[in-house]
């Protein structure tokens, strides 16, 4: 399927970067200092408590930052340079596919490492920045925000016209360790499915599509994709 697919589309989820050993919102145990992280992500509980997600988000930034991209996400980058059109789909705010090597990701949910001023909304690149406990604007002087999409809100325009574009094009979806149950993202799969295209899903458990796609490879992405790509274009033989 992949060797006869022109064009390839991507979606990854957190399965990929917790083979990184980044917890997902799901599997942080339940609670974070004695909150659920599903109640910090969201525009109230910053408007409620801005320190508290702050603390939360610098955590998270921490975390990440001392995590490494694994052999999916490097598979990915090599895949992409093997087919005509290449498009990489996240709902991931850590940016390891990008220390990964791929270039032109389409962060459907931001990420963590860039900040928003809630006064005159400029965004700022916060790479390898120690946030104070409260972070305020350099240009403005108001209240920061994590360059993050929360609950609630909705998903930067042209990021997602750009995603629904390449899934309804590509001759392959590709879905990697997502749990398809946060949307809009998860609607890509039927999106794709309306237009005919192929989907695989790749995960280590059941989802809500499973029953929908056409091709379900259960496993870790850090094995499953490297051979993949072995399967795609062997290496050539030693010489005797």
């Amino acid at each position: 399927m992949l060797a006869q697919a022109g064009e390839i589309a991507v979606l990854t989820g957190a399965g990929i970067s917790a083979e990184s050993g980044i917890p997902t919102f799901r599997g942080l145990g339940g609670l974070w200092n004695g909150r659920a992280p599903l109640s910090l992500a969201t525009p109230e509980a910053f408007a409620h408590d801005p320190q508290l997600v702050w603390e939360f988000y610098n955590w998270r930034r921490e975390l990440v930052a001392q995590a490494e991209p694994n052999a999916g996400h490097r598979a990915l980058v090599a895949l992409a340079g093997r087919v005509d059109r290449f498009t990489l789909i996240t709902q991931n705010v850590d940016r390891l596919h990008q220390r990964a090597g791929s270039g032109d990701v389409l962060e459907l949910h931001g990420n963590l490492f860039e900040v928003r001023c809630t006064g005159c909304h400029r965004t700022f690149d916060q790479t390898g920045i120690t946030l104070p406990a409260l972070p305020h604007c350099e240009a403005c002087g108001h209240l920061v925000r994590p360059g993050v999409v929360w609950f609630g809100e909705t998903l930067p325009p042209g990021i997602w016209e750009s995603a629904e574009a390449a899934v309804r094009r590509a001759g392959i979806l590709l879905v990697i360790g997502t749990s398809a149950v946060v949307f809009p993202a998860a609607g890509l799969v039927a999106i794709a499915r309306g237009a005919g295209r192929t989907v695989i899903e790749i995960n280590l458990e059941a989802t809500p599509i499973s029953d929908e796609v056409d091709l379900v490879l259960r496993g870790q992405a850090a094995e499953i994709l490297p051979e993949l790509l072995n399967r795609l274009s062997p290496p050539p033989l030693a010489a005797t």
